[in-house]
């Protein structure tokens, strides 16, 4: 077995134009890997138009690359020991900007999520090993730093994505949503290499854990496949979704219990064992689901409920990046002087406060309204990723941090993901409470309801027209109960996440090297 990165020496840290020029390359490279997840969901209308399919059959773009990215993620640790961390991220951006181009060039659904998928596959790794190349480039006092401007990409990119895929929709066409990730990558690739090929990790040739991959590939895959279909099949009442349930819960468990005692796991669950890691990936995970889900149900509810464009449902929607922007870099360089249980405490307090502010809403309220909590929201969100990605790095040895950071970036997924599905679940069903506790008000022994469809007799609308238009009403009114709904379950959530963080043991190094 060739030496392990434990034996080998430390690579010093770069300073100067490579460093800038490695943290750019770095930085646009993970900003267009976490932008594709997003960038495509408003141009599903027209790709399935193009292409002569359904809308439904149009969002496999999106499920087959999160699926694939899905699979990759947990897998980034032994991808990096074997074939070095920078020839993997390197590779890796290059896959992404090949199958891109592909992507574009697609003539027919079947080669689109092919595409899509093997876009996912090659992307997985990138995130993971982007954030341990800047920590392993970075001098230990400006960690912090590297740190924040990784969160600032990762955060930004969702934000953003919905807004510039429609207008790349709208003023080219649905190709150049993948077009654009060609120079970017590149760029990003050939950057890294130079500065950075000389610098690579050692190689660890152990055996492949065949059954573990397998276990891995299918289990996370049918989750996947579930969790982004489930909600248009009616969840478990369709026996394909009951199977892939069935499925993937024996293959993650067997997976769990075979990883644990594997001589050479393919996902390193030891990490685990730290109190730190799990701590901070637990809170992670449900900060995600929950930050997440509001993400999601926000602008469906503006474009279902309240008749936003997809464009102005975003321009809605983005104001939440605005305070992230600035507060990361500011955050990141005074981290060493922070209580970082207390900053994320911060955090999931705003998000809290956000949250039940948004289930105040009604649906007259104004895009002015819609936009204040989004922008205060901003500010909580470097207060969330940075710390958190800090206190789960902690204590552990650099040889470990690519499979941490693939492991957490893992979890951080399926909370999305997990979200996604639950809480457009819960808006549907509780809007169909509500609309039927509404309608129970609707007869002829409540005067309001009487004289509300005398007026519009009045007005020259026949009985049935009338009814049709209060059931109109009462749909809009339902669905806009709903979501308040799951913004206040967001918020109780968020609240509930604060005692979870005091588990975490200091003290938190920038290197995310300090003794347990």
């Amino acid at each position: 077995m060739a030496a392990t990165p434990e034996n080998a020496a430390p690579p010093k840290p770069l300073h100067g134009m490579p460093l800038v020029l490695l943290t750019i390359a770095v930085a646009f490279s993970t900003f267009m890997e976490v932008l594709d997840m997003t960038i495509v969901n408003v141009a599903v209308p027209h790709i399935s138009g193009s292409l002569g399919v359904s809308p439904n059959e149009g969002t496999w773009t999106i499920s087959s690359y999160a699926l694939a990215s899905a699979i990759m993620q947990p897998l980034t640790g032994w991808v990096a020991r074997r074939f070095g961390e920078v020839r993997t991220f390197v590779v890796s951006v290059l896959l992404f900007v090949v199958f891109s181009m592909l992507c574009g060039l697609a003539i027919s659904m079947p080669m689109l999520v092919v595409c899509r998928l093997m876009q996912g596959a090659g992307s997985g790794p990138m995130v993971a090993l982007s954030l341990t190349l800047l920590l392993t480039s970075y001098p230990k006092e400006r960690q912090g730093i590297a740190l924040a401007l990784w969160a600032m990409t990762v955060v930004v990119a969702p934000i953003f994505g919905p807004i510039l895929g429609g207008w790349l929709t709208d003023n080219f066409s649905w190709p150049w949503i993948f077009y654009i990730n060609l120079p970017v990558g590149l760029a990003a690739a050939v950057i890294t290499w130079s500065i950075l090929h000389k610098r690579e990790t050692k190689i660890v040739k152990a055996p492949i854990d065949v059954i573990g991959l397998a276990l891995l590939v299918v289990g996370v895959g049918c989750l996947q496949f579930m969790l982004d279909n489930g909600n248009d099949h009616d969840w478990f009442a369709s026996p394909l979704i009951l199977t892939l349930g069935i499925v993937a819960l024996v293959c993650l468990t067997f997976l769990i219990v075979w990883e644990i005692h594997a001589k050479h796991p393919v996902v390193d669950l030891s990490l685990f064992k730290q109190r730190n890691f799990t701590v901070g990936v637990l809170a992670l995970t449900l900060g995600m689901f929950a930050f997440f889900g509001i993400n999601v149900v926000f602008p469906l509810w503006l474009q279902v409920d309240l008749g936003y464009t997809a464009t102005w449902a975003g321009l809605a929607t983005a104001p939440v990046g605005v305070l992230a922007f600035i507060m990361s870099p500011i955050l990141g360089k005074n981290m060493h002087r922070l209580e970082l249980r207390a900053v994320v405490t911060f955090a999931f307090v705003i998000f809290a406060i956000t949250s039940y502010w948004f289930a105040s809403f009604d649906s007259n309220a104004s895009f002015g309204t819609l936009v204040l909590p989004r922008f205060v929201m901003g500010l909580a969100i470097p207060c969330f990723f940075i710390p958190l990605n800090q206190i789960y790095l902690s204590g552990l040895p650099a040889s470990e941090i690519a499979s941490a950071s693939g492991l957490s970036n893992f979890c951080r997924t399926m909370g999305s993901s997990m979200s996604t599905a639950i809480t457009v679940t819960l808006w549907q069903h509780r809007s169909e409470l509500h609309h039927a506790n509404l309608t129970e008000s609707v007869n002829a022994a409540n005067p309001a309801a009487t004289q509300f469809l005398g007026q519009l007799s009045h007005g020259g609308l026949s009985h049935t027209q009338g009814l049709g238009l209060v059931d109109q009403l009462v749909n809009r009114e339902a669905l806009t109960l709903a979501v308040n709904d799951v913004f206040w379950g967001c918020a109780v959530l968020f609240v509930l996440l604060i005692p979870v963080l005091w588990f975490a043991r200091p003290p938190f190094g920038s290197d995310g090297a300090v003794g347990h």
